[in-house]
């Protein structure tokens, strides 16, 4: 059953009842189901599916694009040597078929370009030459590696540059269509909880698909990821390998992003990481913030280098925490934090990135979905408990106004103490005369079940509960 995606399958729809012919690519991190969108939506019209082969030289693909062919009852005349052998028996097959719309589903179309392969010339000139030429063929291309996808499709500046007409790129799902996703498996859990689970699986599809109705998320998340026979014990390494051709600079960066929630600069990650400051790792920055694994957000008055990379993938920031460098632990090791003072640490910081991915839904709870904003994290320099101060989430709005956003997670009514109180005042008092704001400035909590009312609720102006961020 699809859940949620309504936006990208009227897309897909839209493509298929269209008057010309259509170029789509839908890319996405791996695991986020993008395989399983394109066939829910569009699978009862297919004309033609192939998917690469991981891993496989060029003739292996090539073989196996005849075996396809086959299947679709389009059998080559002659035996295929080369992409653009491979792409004229399609073009063949595709010309006696009697369907109104064609609809042609690529799968794994980074797999398909192997070294010296001349693949993607031989799609341009299937598209450029004979695609585009007719007004019936919808052409569906899918892959994760999606460093891949965005290089040699999307920002083409050979034949395929422009010539897409919808991109699509599939996000992981929210809190609330994960909520939808437990509740279609018969998962018997509160919001309180989809929110711990979220905190370690962020919305991946596939690893709440792997969920066991019969297991507390806590033990889910043991049997996933701890022990020697954990499913999903080698996910990590199979995830940045699936997406980038050369993940060694990408695992360099989330690894050193992961040391700072606020995040760091470009000089910062060069000092951190000794990588050389070039090319390369402007397109590594760019990749990660394409996949959805960074954050870039850049403070008011900051000059183009003053941008910030913020690592705010769940499952990274889990794995470096949990899982790196010691194996995958024992099984049974996430159940025995369950109540630890690192389990505290863990959920507060994990908190704090779920906020920041669900910034849509914290602006509609405050009324102003509408206004233009920035969402930033903001520093003084100087230690908390000197005259520093540091805001990890800042909304600065249109209306002259600032939402100083305090993220703090909890299993109850949040109660602030007296200290708290201090360096939340301290925290905007430096903003307002660091910035030299003069506009409105509201103290926001962030946290699921609200503030108690005691002696320091007064000085909050707005509140955003665990509802709303389902919202």
């Amino acid at each position: 059953m699809l859940i949620g995606r309504e936006k990208e399958v009227e897309r897909l729809k839209n493509a298929l009842n269209s008057e010309m012919s259509e170029f789509v690519a839908v890319y996405g991190r791996r695991r986020v189901g993008k395989t399983f969108l394109i066939k829910e939506t569009l699978g009862k019209k297919l004309a033609f599916f192939h998917a690469g082969l991981a891993h496989r030289n060029k003739a292996a693909q090539l073989a196996e694009f005849s075996k396809s062919l086959e299947l679709f009852g389009m059998k080559a005349e002659r035996r295929i040597h080369n992409w653009s052998d491979a792409f004229f028996a399609l073009q063949k097959g595709l010309s006696s078929c009697r369907a109104s719309r064609k609809v042609v589903f690529l799968d794994e179309l980074p797999w398909m370009d192997t070294r010296k392969s001349d693949f993607v010339s031989a799609l341009e000139h299937f598209w450029n030459g004979w695609c585009f030429m007719r007004n019936d063929i919808v052409l569906v291309v899918c892959g994760s590696a999606t460093s891949w996808i965005v290089g040699k499709i999307i920002k083409n500046h050979g034949g395929l540059h422009n010539r897409l007409t919808d991109q699509i790129r599939l996000s992981p799902f929210t809190l609330s269509e994960c909520e939808l996703m437990a509740r279609a498996k018969g998962l018997a859990y509160s919001r309180q909880q989809i929110l711990e689970g979220y905190m370690v699986l962020g919305g991946v599809p596939y690893y709440w698909e792997r969920m066991d109705r019969t297991k507390s998320m806590d033990q889910n998340i043991d049997w996933l990821f701890f022990g020697d026979d954990a499913p999903l014990a080698d996910e990590f390494d199979q995830l940045y390998a699936s997406l980038f051709v050369n993940p060694g600079g990408h695992l360099k960066i989330v690894e050193a992003l992961s040391t700072k929630k606020a995040g760091m600069t470009r000089e910062e990650v060069l000092a951190s990481t000794k990588m050389e400051d070039n090319g390369a790792l402007t397109k590594i920055l760019s990749e990660l913030a394409a996949c959805g694994f960074v954050r870039m957000y850049r403070s008011p008055r900051k000059k183009s280098r003053g941008t910030v990379y913020q690592l705010i993938d769940n499952f990274t920031l889990f794995y470096y925490r949990f899982l790196a460098g010691g194996g995958n632990g024992s099984a049974g090791m996430w159940l025995s934090l369950a109540s630890s003072r690192e389990r505290d640490v863990w959920n507060g910081l994990a908190f704090e990135r779920v906020c920041l991915e669900h910034l849509e839904q914290i602006k509609k709870s405050l009324g102003i979905s509408g206004i233009r904003t920035e969402a930033y994290a903001w520093r003084k320099r100087g230690g908390e408990d000197s005259d520093g101060a540091q805001i990890d989430l800042l909304i600065s709005r249109a209306d002259k106004a600032v939402n100083i956003c305090e993220m703090k997670y909890s299993q109850e009514e949040y109660s602030i103490s007296e200290a708290e109180h201090s360096k939340m005042i301290r925290r905007r008092n430096a903003y307002i005369e660091e910035m030299k704001f003069n506009g409105s400035v509201f103290l926001t909590m962030v946290t699921p079940h609200g503030v108690r009312r005691n002696a320091y609720w007064n000085d909050v102006q707005s509140e955003v509960t665990l509802d709303d961020l389902f919202g």
